[in-house]
């Protein structure tokens, strides 16, 4: 008997790495998100035709995390924070700004088959800002406080 060998897919470590080589050679890295899939959290308000391009230069966001199964950070949108969630099966491709022949599309049939571990985001509502209760909830987490 023969088992076949299941690997996972290779989207997150390409965006980790061209992600990082796009910041070091001072281009302003863009993610192409399809918004259509589920389990995202994104201004709906700037979604174009299913799509919705995002700026995620270290500059543009905040507590950037880049794992096997989503990419989270936060962003302004007309001056309000918001925390983003997209799943690795939404990203479609990572491009320069500056010139978008510099790019990494990715196969959208990667992710058929595959099933992540950790299948939803911490939250799962497509964006809204973030209510008085998303607020207070974080505010219970063990973390950092800047003391006045």
């Amino acid at each position: 008997m023969t088992e076949e060998l299941k690997l996972t897919p290779t989207r997150p470590y390409m965006i980790r790495a061209f992600y990082e080589w796009l910041e070091d050679n001072s281009l302003t890295p863009y993610l192409l998100v399809d918004a259509t899939q589920d389990n995202l959290v994104i201004p709906t308000e700037h979604v174009q035709n299913g799509q919705i391009v995002l700026n995620i230069a270290s500059q543009a966001t905040g507590n950037m995390n880049i794992d096997n199964n989503y990419i989270n950070f936060n962003a302004r949108f007309g001056g309000v924070s918001r925390e983003l969630w997209i799943p690795m099966q939404a990203v479609m491709a990572l491009f320069a700004k500056e010139n978008q022949s510099i790019a990494m599309p990715f196969d959208p049939a990667e992710y058929e088959d595959f099933t992540p571990e950790d299948p939803e985001p911490t939250t799962t509502t497509k964006s809204t800002p973030a209510s008085k209760a998303d607020t207070i909830e974080r505010a219970k987490k063990a973390g950092l406080k800047i003391l006045k």
